[in-house]
Formats: structure tokens, C-alpha cells, sequence
């Protein structure tokens, strides 16, 4: 259970939008439907490849605000274009919401997705921030009433489909293509092997993935997404461990045979140093000159 003083967020993710404008971006205003990329389709099925967008960094960065209480992606699935993306999205815990394309372009996102949020404030008093993964001016009410609520609004658009007025009416906004950019994991160094080897796992999914490296890769994610809790990169260990297990929340240190979280990030000692002043113990990535 959550501690009673963290802050929840809860993620309404425009999906339509976001693909649209993705590919768009990728391959000049207007293409989306004047392809008729929808249908995935001949040489569309490559060019919506080149322009896929990268859910886990929209989620990732989303939970360096707190915990995910409430995640939601409204689109027609039954699209080819989006498709694609329902298995990593389930597997993210999102929630799918059907939208049926009536009108052959919109597919009225916009007014359940600010139904939605305004129900959800109202019954679920502890969500601190509201995220809101599009761009269309249409947002902007939603966005305005959710602050007037008291609630802190974080917008993410595509570059190029953004609206100025939606960007102005959030506390916080990003760019897509910022976020994106937040989740590239650098190849893993060779990590230190702990005192105590973890037991072996006889099942087939511990088989086929190697436990250092995704735990080196959520590390590096973990960093990446609370460096700038303070302007010098520096990230308490207590809210850094607290940002991975938003980011997986199987991980323990213990079972990679850590006995500690400060052994885990001892032996990660290649992308990240270790300040320690008494009971008080910070990390930070280590610069890459």
C-alpha cells in the first residue's frame, strides 16, 4: 500500500492523437491521413514503424511525479495503427478505452477522456498530479478546471502538433521527443558480482532474461527520470529505490543478492556514484565526458 504522503498520478493518454502526430512528425504534416496510415497498410505498415512511439518512456516519466494510481489510453484498437501497441500497453497495466471511429478522422477522445479525469477527481481525492499525453487545443478547459481543482496538470505533446495554448495552460509540459530521449538505456557495463550469489531459477521466463542487466537498465531509468530533483543531479537513495519500484515493482536488491540497497549501488558503480554523509546517502549519474 502506498505511503498516505506520496503523490499519486493518474495518465490519460490520447492514443489517436499521439500516433497521428507521431507520424506526422516523422513524415511531414498532414500524412497520417493522407496516406490513410490507419489501415497499416503496403508502405505505411514501415513508415508507422519508423515513427512508433515509445509508451514505457511516456509511463516512466510520468511516475517521476509518484506513484501511477490510474492509467488510460483512449483509441479505436480495433485500428491497425494501434493495434500494434495493445500487448506492451496491458503489460504496463493500461487501461484501454474503445473508441469507435465514427467520422472517419475523430473519434471524440477528447470529450470521454475529460469526462473521465473530471469523474475521477472528484471520487478519488488523493491524485496530486494529472497527466495528459496529447495536444490539441481541446484539452485546454480540461486542463484549466483540473488546476482549479488542485491539481497539478502535466501535459506531453508531439512537437509540431502541440498547441501553444494547451502547453501554456499546464504547470508542466514536455515534449514527446524529450521524454523519449530520457529512456535510452546505455549498453550495461560489467557489474561487480555481489557476496552471496542469488539462487537460480529453474522456471523458463528467469532463463531467457538476465536479472544485472534489466536491473542495470532500471537503474539507469530510475536515474534518468529524478535527476532533476535537484540542480546538481543528486537523487536521495530512499526516493531513488522508491522511483525503481515504480519502474518494477519486483525488484529487490536482496534478490540479486545485494544485502543492501547502498551494496546494489556500490556495485553499479560505473553509471552512477555514491554520497554518503552519516545515515544520509544520495546518487547520481556519473558524467559522461
Amino acid at each position: 500500500m502506498a505511503e498516505p504522503t506520496e503523490t499519486r498520478v493518474a495518465v490519460y493518454i490520447d492514443f489517436d492523437n499521439v500516433v497521428i502526430s507521431q507520424y506526422d512528425h516523422e513524415h511531414g504534416r498532414g500524412s497520417f491521413i493522407k496516406e490513410k496510415a490507419r489501415t497499416a497498410t503496403g508502405d505505411t505498415a514501415g513508415k508507422l514503424e519508423v515513427a512508433t512511439v515509445d509508451i514505457g518512456a511516456i509511463l516512466d516519466y510520468a511516475s517521476s511525479f509518484g506513484a501511477l494510481a490510474i492509467t488510460r489510453a483512449y483509441a479505436d484498437w480495433a485500428a491497425p495503427a494501434n493495434t500494434r501497441y495493445q500487448k506492451q500497453l496491458i503489460n504496463r497495466a493500461v487501461d484501454l478505452v474503445q473508441l469507435f471511429n465514427t467520422s472517419g478522422t475523430k473519434n471524440g477522445a477528447d470529450i470521454r477522456l475529460a469526462i473521465d479525469v473530471v469523474e475521477d477527481l472528484f471520487r478519488i481525492q488523493d491524485i496530486s498530479h494529472v497527466v495528459i499525453v496529447a495536444g490539441d487545443s481541446d484539452y485546454i478547459p480540461l486542463a484549466q478546471r483540473a488546476r482549479r481543482m488542485g491539481r497539478v496538470v502535466v501535459g506531453i505533446g508531439v512537437e509540431g502538433s502541440t498547441s501553444s495554448a494547451f502547453k501554456n495552460a499546464c504547470d508542466e509540459f514536455s515534449y514527446y521527443e524529450q521524454v523519449a530521449q530520457l529512456n535510452v538505456v546505455d549498453e550495461p557495463a560489467v557489474i561487480e558480482e555481489p557476496t552471496k550469489k542469488a539462487p537460480r531459477r529453474a522456471s523458463a521466463e528467469a532463463a531467457s532474461t538476465d536479472p544485472q542487466r534489466d536491473s542495470h537498465a532500471v537503474l539507469q531509468r530510475a536515474m534518468e527520470a529524478r535527476k532533476n530533483d535537484d540542480v546538481d543531479g543528486w537523487v536521495v537513495a530512499s526516493a531513488l529505490k522508491q522511483q525503481i519500484k515504480r519502474l518494477d515493482a519486483g525488484f529487490d536488491e536482496k534478490k540479486l543478492g545485494f544485502k543492501s540497497f547502498t551494496d546494489f549501488i556500490k556495485a553499479n558503480a560505473s553509471i552512477v556514484e555514491l554520497q554518503e554523509d552519516g545515515q544520509n546517502r544520495r546518487v547520481r549519474l556519473r558524467s559522461r565526458d
